[in-house]
């Protein structure tokens, strides 16, 4: 039996005019000598210049006056340093200082791909064979920096996909750090990123075995102003940076979904925030929560992060820990298997593993899964998404990566009661890029982040040549039956 995939004509491109404000900062001396040449202007030239900022870019952002005052807050520190009453500086003239230290991010302005999709938690007022979802995708701009933006979509009865029009503003999200840290778990993570062991040793032999934010913040800043040594310095600002990978957001509530963007915070995450993998989790007593494993990135070092909502406004965010928590590729079961969490990773590059724990940010001994078996596997495997659940086991959507770095789209079942045993995988993929879909930012390449199954049908988003987003669907039941006639993967040695 070949199975017939449905490639639906919905696309979802990338927009360059979707901005956000962002600080603008170069350093100190600079600031100052900007700030003070507009502590120089009268009166009458600082209305002239802000005014027609202030009207033109109030179209472009929600809040353009919240944004500016914000921004000349950032730098208040500089006017104790040149004796200026900051206090007493008139509301237009912050307004124009705070102009300078800000400049406008195309969030997408070069691609829009890897998404995933789950249900909406509101599913009020729809009509029979409805259902609304939100789709997450991975938007990149100048630089190559990664964020995770939303869009709102519907699904008919026909499994047809309807993506909602984007709203004209973009938030991001307020920070709160006010975590509480366990001394162990953090400086087992800090030890990962190889900042230096005595730096570390020194901050921790000043800690309680659980601190805050401003207790670590407090012990930084005294330390560094002792040193003199550039270097140093930035030993112990890593330190601080990774106790940022800690923190809380919270959008406005009159935002849209599509107005929100989760926009790198950590210096640990500065490179971008990649491959977000959203799933709904439901808890044994029945409660939801929506989580995403995503893949932090400085440039250098990755570092799995995981986040967690119930409605897509207010995030909790933390590193995740343990010799599992490694690598790209991590994406969370639906529940607990046998009263424990479960995960898939892929914590060598080019295979998929599986691992259980009894606390969601603590990941160890990972079980070899799957490893490439196919030709058009051969480099690596890896998971597509979170595990989704059918009567006849747990579907995995995977991708392959063959000759010409060709990245293709493949399926996997895994047994309902022990997911380490894979009762069947397709011998051929199940969508490969095609004339129309290999051409892009990355091309030959298709990839998914989580899909959805909706009145019988599989509906996979993908990423077509990391550089837009479009959609497929399978008969979920074609697909099982295809499944369950593969025999097991003998060759891995995993199943006698």
């Amino acid at each position: 039996m070949r199975l017939s995939i449905e490639r639906k004509q919905e696309k979802v491109y990338p927009d360059p005019k979707r901005v956000i404000a962002r600080f603008f900062f170069s350093y100190d001396g600079r600031a100052k000598e900007l700030i003070l040449r507009v502590m120089n202007l009268s009166d009458e030239e600082v209305f002239s210049i802000i005014s027609p900022v202030l009207q033109e870019y109030s179209k472009r952002h929600r809040n353009i006056t919240r944004i500016l005052n914000r921004h000349c807050d950032k730098v208040k520190y500089l006017f104790q340093e040149l004796e200026i009453n900051f206090d007493e500086i008139p509301s237009y003239r912050k307004l124009l200082i705070g102009s300078y230290f800000t400049h406008e991010y195309s969030i997408e302005s070069a691609a829009f791909f890897n998404p995933s999709i789950v249900e909406d938690p509101d599913q009020s007022e729809l009509e029979e064979g409805q259902k609304r979802v939100i789709i997450s995708f991975r938007a990149v701009g100048e630089g190559h920096i990664s964020s995770i933006v939303f869009r709102r979509a519907l699904l008919d009865k026909h499994a047809n996909i309807h993506v909602m029009p984007a709203g004209n503003y973009i938030d991001e999200a307020e920070v709160i750090l006010n975590a509480t840290y366990n001394k162990k778990l953090f400086f087992e993570k800090a030890a990962e990123t190889k900042i230096d062991v005595h730096i570390l040793e020194e901050v921790k032999d000043k800690l309680a075995d659980k601190f805050e934010y401003l207790n670590l913040r407090k012990i930084i800043m005294d330390s560094k102003n002792l040193q003199e040594d550039y270097r140093t310095k930035i030993e112990y600002d890593k330190v601080l940076w990774l106790s940022d990978s800690y923190h809380n957001i919270s959008f406005s509530k009159d935002t849209d979904i599509s107005d929100r963007v989760i926009f790198p915070i950590s210096e640990f995450e500065r490179k971008g925030i990649e491959d977000a993998r959203f799933v709904k989790f439901v808890d044994d007593d029945g409660k939801i929560s929506y989580y995403a494993t995503y893949t932090a990135y400085d440039g250098a070092l990755i570092m799995p992060k995981l986040l967690n909502t119930t409605d897509f406004y207010d995030f909790k965010i933390s590193p995740l820990f343990g010799v599992g928590a490694q690598n790209k590729n991590l994406a969370l079961f639906p529940r607990k298997i046998n009263g424990k969490y479960a995960m898939m990773s892929r914590i060598d590059g080019w295979n998929n593993y599986i691992m259980y724990s009894d606390k969601i940010t603590i990941w160890q001994n990972p079980i070899k899964l799957q490893e490439p078996k196919f030709s058009w596997e051969f480099s690596q495997i890896g998971n597509c998404g979170s595990p989704i659940e059918t009567e006849h086991g747990w579907l995995v959507i995977t991708h392959g990566v063959g000759p010409m770095r060709r990245y293709c789209l493949g399926a996997s079942l895994l047994d309902l009661e022990d997911p380490s045993i894979e009762i069947g995988r397709l011998e051929e993929p199940l969508l490969i890029p095609n004339q129309e879909e290999r051409e892009g930012y990355v091309p030959n390449v298709l990839y998914s982040c989580g899909s959805i199954i909706h009145n019988n049908k599989l509906i996979i988003p993908y990423g077509l040549s990391d550089y837009c987003s479009s959609f497929a669907t399978v008969d979920l039941q074609e697909l099982l039956i295809k499944l369950r006639e593969t025999n097991p993967v003998q060759a891995s040695g995993l199943i006698s």
